[in-house]
């Protein structure tokens, strides 16, 4: 018997039995669906993860001191409580590394910025103007602070837009006015253009910037810098610049080659694919969870096959009596079972895009359908069709004619 009539007569079979075929569907429906829509979340955030850490600015290094650094009896020092990285530290980085376009020494104080009777709890970062490059921030209104300032140590500042809400009225412009921190008055030059939260949900606009040494002398009163931001040529020269600026630093500090570096070097290439490594084990474990579904949908199709082979016993043997070959008969029942298969996942697909449509819109998650999820659930399908549906149909092959037609 060729292909097509096999095709044919397994259609009509299961249009005999439209309500039982669609309810063996569901297994598979749900499970597709469910396959495709976890996968869809699971790459849309670790999409939404890389984008908002390339805001950052995805060739930015970060050069920190390091905790590894320890006192007398082997205690550990905090990071913020060394004080290995210096001002002449940045200097022979900016000047003797090749792959580095931007430095910027960095220092944090704690505080409540003041506008009038208006105040915020927020934290104000002492940079070099070179700063907005590394992190690719533009300016909404006015301008950034020049070098002179930071020579200067002037009392002039830019402002996120956290700040502008919460401590100026509404419509008011910023720029001009004073703003006080920690009692010190500070002249708004420039207001920071909006960026939300970054990937791990603090508030990048809650931010007050100024002259690095404003920071230093006038509100910290240290001589070192807590933090070098860095930014390489481009992405793909982040793990040079990482080798040099290592290099540079243990000569700087005069490090034998037995000693730990006192300080850390990271790139934002590190930490999207640290990132990026757990978000797919989350999206694994969550197509695994979904998976389920499918295997539960699979039993389903083997148990409508057995049945179904059962009630069809006579057919069978009349069938086989007329000529029909056994290789027939395990095709007739496979195709009925990959077609079930199939169409429940053409229909989950559909479903789980949907879903994944219906999650970004109502609770704003970030969801990304890829064609690799799709291809792949049909070959799932096809698969489950195929292991489910062979043994029931091996069985119904099987069967003697004469036994099958006296079957009541």
């Amino acid at each position: 018997m060729n292909v097509f009539n096999l095709f044919r007569i397994a259609w009509r079979a299961l249009l005999r039995n439209k309500m039982r075929a669609f309810l063996t569907m569901l297994g598979i429906i749900i499970g597709v669906g469910s396959v495709i829509t976890m996968v869809a979340i699971g790459q849309g955030s670790k999409q939404s993860i890389r984008d908002q850490l390339s805001t950052m600015g995805s060739n930015m290094i970060t050069i920190r001191p390091s905790s590894n650094v320890t006192v007398g009896g082997g205690a550990r020092l905090g990071s913020t409580a060394l004080q290995t990285l210096t001002l002449p530290d940045a200097d022979v980085i900016k000047k003797q590394s090749q792959y580095i376009t931007e430095i910027s020494p960095a220092v944090t104080a704690s505080g409540q910025a003041i506008n009038a009777a208006q105040n915020w709890p927020t934290s104000m970062q002492g940079v070099s103007p070179g700063y907005l490059n590394i992190r690719q921030w533009k300016l909404k209104s006015g301008t950034n602070f020049t070098d002179e300032d930071v020579k200067t140590a002037n009392k002039v500042c830019l402002i996120g837009q956290t700040i502008v809400e919460n401590i100026f009225g509404a419509g008011e412009d910023p720029v001009g006015k004073y703003i006080r921190f920690k009692k010190i008055p500070f002249k708004v030059i420039g207001v920071l253009e909006e960026k939300g939260e970054n990937a791990f949900g603090q508030d990048q606009d809650d931010i007050i910037m100024a002259p690095y040494t404003t920071v230093q002398k006038r509100l910290l009163a240290i001589p070192y810098v807590q933090t070098i931001y860095a930014s390489a040529i481009d992405e793909q020269s982040s793990a040079l610049a990482t080798a040099e600026i290592t290099s540079i630093l243990r000569k700087q500090h005069k490090l034998k080659d037995s000693d730990q570096d006192d300080f850390t070097v990271r790139t934002q290439a590190e930490l999207i694919s640290t990132i990026s490594s757990t978000s797919e084990l989350l999206t694994v474990l969550l197509a695994a969870i979904a998976g389920i579904s499918l295997l539960v949908g699979g039993i389903g199709i083997m148990n409508i096959m057995y049945v179904s082979v059962k009630e069809r016993t006579k057919e069978i043997g009349l069938r086989m009596s007329i000529g029909a070959r056994g290789i027939d008969i395990l095709l007739q029942f496979l195709i009925e079972a990959i077609f079930i298969s199939i169409t429940g996942g053409v229909i989950g697909v559909v479903l789980g895009v949907v879903a994944s449509n219906v999650i970004t819109l109502l609770l704003s998650w970030p969801t990304l359908v890829s064609e690799s999820s799709i291809i792949l659930s049909f070959l799932v399908c096809a698969f489950t069709g195929v292991f489910f549906g062979y043994y029931p149909a091996r069985n119904a092959s099987k069967l003697d004619p004469i036994e099958a037609l006296r079957y009541e």
